[in-house]
């Protein structure tokens, strides 16, 4: 399937929202009502996925929760209404599709897909095909995961994908050449920021494809948090990500909720988030440590003819196609 022709891209510009940094995402749902909205959040059990579950189950939806070990994950969902735990591994494509096909066969529709797990930071992990953990978890496993639930985005009418992307992205974007670092030397900051170029160029080409099915996609930044993704990160690094304002875990899962449910996204698409707002398009200034805070998102991670080469690329490294 290729790009819809008729596409008219929403522009990469702050729309003025109302909200801010400091917005919850139970705030972003104030009157509304997502009774009988089927969601799934992979990672929705910890972190900002874990808030993100929270404040959509609590509004109303079902919310499917995958997890490679459900039963270790079941502690944090407790209590939460209208939960299901699942068993999906994002480096695994057979567990992609194992978990893809008894969504599919439920024959239920999927209203909202957030694309929220991931890794950073890591020593070099290879995948069982050889591909670099960050980009096979971060954007691959998403990528294929996507594309398998497709059907069901398509039976919704009105579904919208967010990608849970970062300002990680200064770190630099996609190597086309060389995205396994099987030619250059290992540099997990440079892998973790390919990964989340990748998750906001996946929204771009992906919108592009389901505006004519009412499937939009975004990408979104959460915030700086300190979670458990920064288990691989050295002290030093972690003090360095630490400094200047930090959001809660509330604060950092709004984006995400109003990506997914904002009346105000109706018919927009394809754009970077921030601070509960489409992003304005910002140059790279200074350093690219851990402690800049970026105000916009860099064009890298926006370009539509990045996005579709990141979009021919995934096809070929996961075999998975759009089905017709």
């Amino acid at each position: 399937m290729s790009a819809d022709r008729n596409y008219t891209m929403t522009p990469q510009k702050p729309i003025l929202s109302g909200f801010d940094s400091h917005t919850t995402a139970r705030e972003v749902l104030i009157g509304q009502d997502l009774t009988g909205k089927i969601v799934i959040v992979t990672g929705g059990y910890s972190g900002v996925g874990l808030e993100t579950t929270k404040a959509l189950a609590e509004a109303g939806a079902t919310v499917i929760v995958p997890a490679r070990t459900p039963e270790k994950a079941r502690a944090s969902i407790i209590g939460i209404p209208r939960v299901e735990l699942e068993e999906l591994d994002l480096i695994d494509p057979a567990s992609i599709d194992a978990f893809a096909s008894r969504f599919l066969a439920s024959g239920r529709q999927l209203d909202i897909l957030i694309n929220n797990a991931g890794i950073m930071a890591p020593p070099l992990v290879r995948d069982a095909r050889g591909y670099e953990s960050q980009f096979a978890t971060n954007h691959l496993g998403h990528f294929q995961l996507t594309l398998r639930l497709w059907p069901a985005l398509r039976k919704a009418g009105k579904a919208r994908v967010v990608s849970v992307s970062s300002t990680g992205v200064r770190f630099g974007g996609v190597d086309f050449e060389d995205p396994n670092f099987e030619k250059r030397e290992y540099d997990k900051w440079k892998a973790y920021g390919q990964s989340k170029s990748a998750n906001a160029l996946f929204a771009v080409a992906l919108d592009k494809r389901g505006q004519a099915y009412g499937i939009r996609a975004f990408s979104v930044h959460p915030g700086r948090i300190m979670t458990d993704l920064v288990r691989y990160m050295s002290e030093e690094e972690t003090i360095a990500a630490a400094s200047g304002e930090l959001k809660t875990t509330e604060q950092g899962a709004a984006t995400s909720v109003w990506c997914a449910t904002s009346p105000e996204l109706e018919g927009k698409g394809g754009v970077y988030c921030l601070d509960v707002d489409i992003a304005e398009v910002i140059g790279l200034e200074g350093t690219q440590g851990l402690s800049q805070k970026l105000s916009g998102v860099l064009p890298w991670a926006v370009d539509p003819a990045l996005a579709e080469q990141l979009w021919q690329l995934s096809e070929k490294l996961t075999s998975v196609k759009l089905p017709q």
